[in-house]
């Protein structure tokens, strides 16, 4: 089994490597990373950097495709990007197409998500329901071969929903309890219903500043 992450210059490096961690340690499968062309590529704070061995050409029918958010997915989707292209012509094909955060941007760019429940971000429901999608306040939302995860932490939680699904629950169960991964937050403020106004206002200005200064054409972006 072939599992590709779909990779873009300024990816949210927690969207990808959730779910890496996750894929990693299940017996029989392959991970590949993969992005428009071969070469480094950054994540969104520049500081992260991986050298891509695999174009999407390279992975044209994934069993499953994943495609991490960043603020770089919102230029990706509009000008429909290479990566929008391979996530339209791979999913006919694959046992599962997924995305974490903003990822499903570039889902409902390649006109998977059309009157689809779908989740995302919270910050970003409002962009993803201008492609016809259906936002959802679920963590993961899992329907008709199309999986989408909230926000970058949900990323693990859609993995391990994933491999319940396509092998065992009782290996992804052992996969959570290698990865120790039982979360007990300091603060009950991960989603808008539970966080307090003030945090909400501060943290959508931080959001709004950080994605404003990625809102360029795809191509502007990646000749960084």
């Amino acid at each position: 089994m072939i599992i590709a992450l779909g990779l873009y210059q300024g990816f949210t490096a927690l969207d990808a490597i959730g779910p890496y961690q996750v894929f990693t340690t299940v017996p029989d499968v392959e991970v590949v990373l993969c992005a428009a062309e071969t070469g480094r590529l950054d994540d969104d704070q520049n500081l992260l950097h991986l050298q891509i061995d695999a174009t999407f050409a390279d992975v044209p029918r994934p069993d499953i495709l994943l495609v991490p958010g960043g603020p770089a997915s919102l230029a990706l989707a509009r000008d429909n990007a290479p990566i929008v292209d391979w996530v339209r012509e791979a999913h006919p094909h694959t046992r599962w197409t997924t995305s974490v955060c903003t990822g499903s941007l570039i889902l409902a760019a390649a006109g998977l998500l059309e009157d689809r429940p779908a989740a995302t971000h919270w910050f970003f429901r409002d962009e993803l329901a201008k492609y016809g999608a259906l936002p959802t306040e679920q963590r993961v939302v899992m329907g008709d071969r199309i999986a989408t995860g909230a926000g970058s932490a949900a990323g693990i939680d859609l993995a391990l929903t994933l491999v319940a699904e396509f092998v065992a629950p009782e290996l992804a169960q052992g996969i959570q309890l290698a990865l120790e991964y039982d979360p007990q937050p300091p603060f009950d403020s991960g989603t808008p219903s539970k966080a307090a106004e003030p945090i909400i206002d501060a943290v959508s200005f931080m959001i709004g500043t950080h994605a404003n200064e990625y809102g360029r054409t795809a191509v502007e972006y990646q000749s960084r």
